[in-house]
């Protein structure tokens, strides 16, 4: 449990080593104060009150040292608390900005906003409010067992044999109990995406399913996540008594030990110094308990607890793409796939398999093919969001895993199908392109996207505001601005996916015309299916169930009668589709 600790504090490790040390100190002492009370009792039984009283003493002292070192381990405990609280996201940060892009699924980045936010408040906790019970109900017990031994060796050995088998009983409940709240975790979220997605789709969900507004489906979200919780709540009560019940054994078995051995020597004369040794151990039973049911109501916070570290586990757990220690440089903006293939996971088929490909420098292919075929993941792969399982893919001469993270990102723009602006105004969403870009270059850039004419009609021009997401735009808007903020990056490669999917006509041509603009200067990848975008293209790539099929020329794919061809077909069949009029013939 402490390794995601580590990994959370990173330099400040020894903080956490600190604090681990204190507790564990303090537990020490703790079972050491505690076992200043034999010789105490011992004396008291043989009615030596001065001895019992210079004990005593002892015993006092030892009490008011622990009460002061309590509170430097719990200031300790709230020191790497702090520490996790101001250090952590960075360092998850840090790191997060490593993994390659094809880690940043819906799922991955769901998780990674839990550990963010929630994991990282629940961890933060951990060390000042429920490690310290914890590690002191572990190690004071064990102090215990050994003053029992000197005392009388048959509890002493009943008492340490108790301490595997509470071990395993924590380890079996806090087993069952994690299976109980990954599933829990599993339709928390689900319920949590049905709340966002009821609320964002009211049009289309009143559309269909009138005043109900459609909440069949949160409902059903909802009563999974009720029986979920219900059953967590059901398993956290069950191991919270099975822990209780079996500390309480260990008692009882010790009791009766005590029990039998007195009974069996009650017709036998013994001395007085073994009868109080019994006695003695009997009443340190008590504060054997104590610690050990300390831990047991802390196991299935415990448990939770390792819920939340076992996330930071997995986002620590994915590895960055190596990057190279001499990092080469590309000679120009080309673009070359030898013999790639990819698969997501050993045990699943390959997405793209056997790939080979070159795009000249400043020309512009177009990579066209049924939904699947495996477009996006080639693009994906240009980019370096994941690296082939077999093959090469490289820019400019140069094997991308050759090329440090830095030296492709200033290679390649990308523009994505679902363009996000971040909140501000459209010239702060162009100025990420490049940070120390001038009023002018930024103007110059959305010329050349069409963004002028969407400016012209706003009041505030550059400086509008285009709200969350870009809410206060249409997407062809949004889309335009997404072409301007690649423009201005300058980078010799320009990756488009589905610029124009979803657009209407109008906002069609104008991405199409600054395309056509950019041929010659930037080497263009496009995936698109309107025939304007890729008839204009220098080459076009025809992909299906990850393989290519066909490549080449608009004008020699069009003549050879294939899957281009066909895709020609089937656009002018759909272009001459009419909605006829019924006839009024026959009527009266």
């Amino acid at each position: 449990m402490l390794k995601p600790f580590v990994q959370l504090l990173g330099e400040d490790a020894p903080v956490l080593w600190r604090y681990v040390w204190m507790a564990v100190s303090y537990g020490l002492l703790s079972g050491l104060t505690l076992a200043t009370l034999v010789p105490v009792l011992e004396r008291l039984l043989a009615g030596d009150v001065r001895g019992a009283s210079l004990w005593l003493i002892l015993t006092l002292a030892g009490t008011v040292a622990c009460w002061a070192w309590r509170r430097q381990v719990e200031r300790a405990g709230v020191a790497v608390g702090v520490a996790i609280l101001q250090g952590a996201r960075l360092r998850i940060g840090d790191h997060v900005a490593g993994l390659p892009l094809g880690w940043f699924t819906a799922q991955n980045t769901s998780r990674l906003g839990h550990v963010i936010t929630q994991g990282m408040m629940a961890v933060a906790q951990l060390p000042a409010h429920v490690f310290t019970p914890v590690i002191t109900g572990a190690v004071t017990p064990l102090v215990i067992v050994a003053a029992m031994f000197a005392l009388h060796w048959p509890m002493g050995l009943i008492a340490l044999l108790g301490l595997p088998v509470l071990v395993a009983g924590l380890l079996l409940t806090a087993r069952l109990g994690r299976r109980a709240d990954r599933a829990f975790q599993h339709h928390f979220a689900d319920a949590s995406q049905r709340m966002v997605e009821f609320a964002q789709a009211q049009s289309v969900l009143r559309a269909f399913n009138g005043g109900g507004g459609g909440t069949q489906l949160l409902e059903q979200a909802i009563d999974r996540q009720r029986r979920s919780g219900m059953r967590l709540i059901c398993q956290s009560t069950l191991s919270v008594v099975l822990n209780a019940w079996l500390v309480q054994a260990v008692f009882a078995v010790l009791l009766i030990a005590a029990a039998l051995w007195l009974n069996a020597h009650s017709g036998l004369t013994l001395d007085t110094g073994s009868v109080v040794a019994v006695i003695v151990a009997l009443l340190l039973t008590s504060r054997y308990i104590d610690p050990l049911l300390d831990v047991a109501s802390y196991a299935e916070i415990l448990r939770g607890a390792y819920s939340q570290l076992e996330a930071v586990q997995g986002v620590f757990a994915a590895e960055p793409l190596p990057e190279p220690e001499q990092p080469q440089i590309p000679v120009d903006g080309s673009i070359e796939l030898r013999e790639v293939s990819l698969r997501y996971a050993p045990d699943q088929p390959c997405v793209l398999s056997g790939v080979s490909l070159r795009i000249a420098p400043g020309s512009m292919t177009a990579l066209i093919g049924a939904s699947g075929s495996g477009k996006t993941t080639l693009v994906r792969l240009i980019a370096r969001f994941f690296d082939a399982s077999q093959g090469s893919v490289l820019i400019g001469g140069v094997d991308v895993r050759q090329m440090s993270s830095s030296q492709l990102a200033d290679q390649i723009s990308q523009i994505f199908q679902d363009t996000y602006l971040f909140q501000g105004s459209i010239a702060d969403n162009i100025r990420i392109g490049r940070a120390d870009a001038s009023a002018e270059e930024i103007l110059e850039a959305a010329q050349q996207a069409g963004v002028t004419e969407l400016i012209g009609r706003l009041p505030q021009g550059l400086d509008t505001p285009v709200g969350e997401g870009g809410a206060r735009l249409s997407g062809g808007e949004r889309q335009r601005i997404a072409i301007a903020r690649a423009l201005i990056k300058a980078a010799p490669i320009l990756l488009v996916d589905e610029a124009t999917a979803a657009l209407d006509a109008e906002n069609q041509l104008v991405i199409a015309q600054a395309l056509s603009r950019l041929r010659g200067r930037h080497t263009l990848v496009v995936i698109a299916h309107q025939l304007s975008t890729v008839s204009m293209a220098d080459q076009i790539v025809v992909l299906d169930h990850g393989q290519v099929v066909e490549h080449g020329s608009p004008a020699a794919l069009r003549a050879s009668g294939g899957r281009y061809a066909h895709f020609l077909e089937q656009r002018r069949v759909a272009k001459g589709w009419r909605i006829a009029a019924p006839s009024n013939s026959g009527q009266a």
